[in-house]
């Protein structure tokens, strides 16, 4: 199942991204569920939030995922949404 994670950082939560960027890399890179990731960017290019495409056996595991992801332990994200999502291109 995929299932996209949409995540939008605190205000003014920046370096609290910066700092713990490279565990959350270790983990979309160590964990084997991420078919696809990257920064939101607000208009002047500054990374305000996440966009994770994972591939998990059902929703409670997408959950668990998030909880344990770096970020989410810092406490960056101001809200996280999990969402089914069905491939049709790529």
């Amino acid at each position: 199942m995929l299932v996209a994670l949409i995540a939008h950082d605190k205000p003014g939560a920046l370096p609290i991204r910066q700092e713990n960027r490279p565990a959350h890399v270790a983990y979309l890179k160590d964990s084997g569920a991420v078919q696809q990731a990257g920064p939101l960017l607000d208009a002047a290019g500054e990374m305000v939030g996440s966009l994770i495409i994972l591939d998990v056996a059902d929703i409670s595991e997408a959950r668990a995922w998030a909880a344990a992801d770096p970020y989410g332990k810092a406490g960056l994200f101001a809200s996280v949404d999990l969402i089914p999502w069905n491939r049709v291109i790529g």
